[in-house]
Formats: structure tokens, sequence, C-alpha cells
């Protein structure tokens, strides 16, 4: 199998939308991705594609020396297979050539695989945003990382 990734781009909107719909439970809607897209000058969004299907994207907002990570998902039925690892190495590569030295992220409390997965990318806990998810009050995990 062959994954490979490639810049997001406004016609990749449906892919995403299937995506996020798939993955979280308050997720993004195309009128999010259009503003990110066309408004948002910070943004930077990454397929990963599995012989040319679509698994899975991130994205993150990267100003000055630092990147935001907003999203990283893979389908469900590809999880598990170091996918999102790829995927994430893959990220933190174009933040690194955007000149970003510190990256940080969200993360629910709960969602314990992900993580481990970005603590396995050297990122570490950071502070706790109190009912930081809207669908159900969950908190979330501040995690950053330095690259330098």
């Amino acid at each position: 199998m062959n994954l490979t990734f490639s810049k997001a781009e406004l016609k990749d909107i449906p892919e995403l939308l299937k995506i996020e719909r798939a993955v979280f439970s308050s997720p993004w809607t195309a009128e999010a991705f259009l503003g990110e897209f066309t408004a948002n000058q910070y943004a930077y969004y990454l397929l990963a594609k599995l012989n040319d299907d679509v698994i899975g994207y991130a994205g993150i907002w990267l100003v000055l020396d630092e990147g935001h990570i907003t999203n990283v998902a893979i389908l469900p039925d590809y999880q598990g297979n170091g996918y999102g690892e790829a995927l994430m190495q893959e990220l933190i590569s174009v933040a690194q050539k955007f000149g970003a030295k510190h990256l940080t992220l969200e993360v629910r409390t709960s969602n314990q695989p992900a993580q481990n997965l970005y603590r396995k990318l050297k990122f570490q806990n950071g502070a706790l945003r109190k009912n930081y998810y809207p669908d159900n009050g969950e908190d979330a995990l501040v995690m950053w990382v330095d690259l330098t």
C-alpha cells in the first residue's frame, strides 16, 4: 500500500467533511473549512492518501515560529495502522519547513490513543482547558513540543 501526502485545497472540502463526520462528535462544517481555505492566511491542511483514496487529514495554523495543530483525523477503518503517526510526522515536517519551532494542540482528556501518539512524537502535557468541547463539555489537554 502506498501512503502519500499532499496539500489540501478548496476542492477537497467534501473529503474533509466525510472524515470529520466519521471521526469527530462535533465535526467542522463546510463553512468552517471554507473560511480556513479562503480567509485564514495561517492555515495549512494536509491530506493523507492511501492508493489515491483520502483516508485522513491534519490541519495547522502557522504563525511566526509557532504552529497550532487544529485537527488530526484518520478514517476509523484505517486507524491503528501507523497512518496517523505518518501523517503527524509529515505535518511536523511541513511546519518545520515554514519555520515553526514550537507546536501545540488540544486533545480530549479521554482520547488516550491520540495522547499516546503525541507523546511518542515528543509532545508534553501542558495546561488543561476546562469544558473545552462543546458537544459534552469534556476537558482538553493542551500538549506542546519544541522542534529545536
